[in-house]
């Protein structure tokens, strides 16, 4: 069996999905749900790491990477809709049972498909992904409290530098321990796919639609609660977007959870791919 990485697509309810995919099919599944500003791409030195025992399926959701970006007039860019054609990939692919690894926005997406398909999530894999208020930092909070309270031209400046280049890069560099070691590319690929013409105005849309995320907050712990997924939780500590109490919360509805901290920030697979690797393997 090989480790190496293929890309494939799917359409999915019309649009193309663009997927990365390693491992034997008949192994167990992980489904690696990427985060904001990036793409499946943010796994592109995991996978290989995993191959040998699991199978793995790293989307890019609709707007996002190499998946198909429609206009906002032909699609309704909500973190439900982007669950949805993320569920339907999954049906495509005829995955019934798959564990899930979630960044960033890979949580939201992620606890959507586990709070409607429980019985077909066999694990979490939990990085700087939030479900609690007590996880949102003063970055994040600072951009979108305004966009909540009234979408305006003025109120959606803040949310445009967080999608311009110093905002990318500030994402991908933020709390690593060592900043030469993050490959330069993360953010010049990320970049290149935000400017595309109108991409930016769907991902404002997203930014605004967030809100819906924490609505849900109560219904996703009520979901730990009964249903007890085995969890691990690898979490750059140094994260200014979604901070350690956020990580730590998670223990308050799945106590039997294995919480990892990582000398790290946002995104922490750069740095720390090997143990990450290593603890998912310990754990499943």
């Amino acid at each position: 069996m090989t480790t190496r990485t293929v890309y494939r697509t799917a359409t999915v309810q019309g649009r193309k999905i663009f997927y990365r995919e390693a491992g034997d099919p008949a192994a167990p599944t992980i489904l690696l749900l990427h985060g904001l500003p990036t793409s499946s791409q943010m796994f592109r030195d995991l996978m290989p790491a995993l191959a040998d025992t699991f199978h793995l399926i790293a989307p890019d959701y609709v707007g996002f990477g190499h998946s198909d970006a429609p206009p906002r007039d032909a699609f309704r860019y909500s973190f439900d809709n982007l669950a949805a054609h993320v569920a339907g990939l999954a049906d495509v692919l005829g995955l019934t049972s798959y564990i899930l690894y979630m960044q960033d926005y890979g949580g939201p997406i992620g606890f959507r498909l586990f709070t409607q398909r429980p019985d077909r999530v066999k694990g979490f894999i939990i990085q700087n992904a939030n479900a609690y208020l007590e996880g949102v930092g003063d970055a994040p909070k600072q951009v979108l409290l305004p966009l909540w309270q009234q979408r305006t031209p003025e109120t959606e400046k803040a949310a445009r530098a967080f999608l311009s280049l110093e905002g990318t890069k500030f994402h991908w560099l933020v709390g690593a321990k060592d900043p030469e070691a993050i490959n330069p590319d993360n953010w010049v690929l990320d970049q290149a796919r935000l400017d595309r013409p109108g991409v930016q105005d769907c991902q404002l849309d997203l930014l605004e639609n967030y809100q819906t995320n924490i609505a849900l907050y109560p219904q996703w712990q009520a979901a730990f609660r009964a249903h007890q997924p085995k969890t691990l939780i690898v979490w750059g500590k140094q994260d200014q977007f979604f901070i350690p109490p956020g990580a730590r919360a998670y223990l308050n509805h799945l106590p039997e959870a294995r919480l990892v901290w990582l000398d790290a920030g946002h995104f922490v697979l750069d740095e720390n791919a090997p143990q990450v690797a290593a603890e998912i393997k310990a754990v499943f």
